[in-house]
């Protein structure tokens, strides 16, 4: 076990672990660390504890110190310095004429370095842009390219709740979302409704997904017959949430070539009253969930798939 503080240096950022010491270091407090692109001025989110040494990666940074009011100074005129770098880094987009769009721009503490954040459909061919910005700026140069979602979590805006992306409050990562994840929740397969502004398929459709899953372990599936007080009947819907089905009865069973007697009405049972008698989609053999789409939104679905 070793003794470790997590600090996080964006909002919403991820939390990194440093060595703190000696230091009497608690939540809240900022501190100057040593990362491995230099000095950094962070935010202690998580005070002083034990990991396993598993969960740390080696070699583990140090914080130096508790940042001072100058510290903050410094901190605080790098940001007010990205507007003008920003600027200027356009108007040399715009004289080399290369197809990217500028996000962020982001100063390193002790000012050795400038990264500048991008999107672009392509590789983009841009020495000639880094030297210009080098003789600018008079300081190491990086531009980094990134995609659709990081770019959505820089940015900030509001989801389809009216609230304010969870990417860019509170989400530290990303988690992989799909498809089969909306299916589950039965959620319209609509890219419209089920895609974030970045374009890209919602991160909340993950946040329920682990509780329908297991409230579906003990579902019958579509199609299933089904035991009930009325009698047997065939499982036409389900909903996971209230934990209910809807069953048509069948009224008289199939005989030689007389097909099954269907009730016109269907009735709503609670999965716990009935037994599961079989039949329907056999485990295994489920069709793929983008085989159950409509044509017309396949590809919309599949491009939202694409990262």
């Amino acid at each position: 076990m070793v003794n470790v503080v997590g600090v996080r240096f964006k909002q919403a950022g991820k939390v990194y672990y440093f060595d703190p010491g000696m230091l009497e270091i608690a939540a809240g407090d900022y501190v100057i660390v040593e990362t491995a692109r230099g000095l950094e001025y962070g935010e202690i989110v998580a005070s002083k504890k034990q990991v396993p040494e598993k969960e740390v990666v080696a070699p583990l940074k140090s914080v130096i110190r508790i940042a001072t009011p100058e510290d903050k100074k410094k901190h605080d005129e790098n940001n007010r310095k990205k507007a003008r770098a920003i600027e200027l880094c356009k108007e040399k987009v715009d004289k080399h004429h290369l197809e990217m769009k500028l996000i962020d721009v982001e100063y390193t503490f002790d000012n050795s370095k400038i990264i500048f954040y991008f999107t672009a459909d392509g590789r983009v061919d841009f020495r000639d842009l880094v030297k210009d910005l080098a003789a600018v700026f008079k300081m190491r140069i990086e531009l980094r390219q990134i995609g659709v979602r990081d770019e959505a979590k820089m940015i900030g805006g509001l989801g389809a709740c009216g609230k304010d992306l969870c990417c860019h409050s509170w989400l530290p990562d990303f988690e992989p979302v799909s498809i089969k994840m909306a299916k589950i929740q039965n959620l319209s397969l609509n890219p419209t409704k089920i895609s974030g502004i970045c374009g890209r398929l919602m991160c909340c459709l993950k946040y329920e997904n682990d509780t329908y899953n297991d409230i579906r372990k003990g579902m019958p599936d579509i199609g299933e017959r089904v035991q009930t007080d009325s009698g047997v009947g065939i499982v036409t819907e389900a909903n996971v949430l209230r934990e209910t089905v809807k069953v048509r009865m069948i009224l008289q069973e199939k005989k030689g070539d007389v097909p099954e007697k269907m009730s016109p009405d269907l009735i709503t049972v609670k999965t716990s009253e009935i037994k599961r008698l079989g039949g329907g989609k056999k485990k295994g053999k489920e069709k793929d969930v983008l085989d159950e789409i409509d044509e017309d939104i396949l590809e919309d679905i599949k491009g939202l798939l694409d990262e």
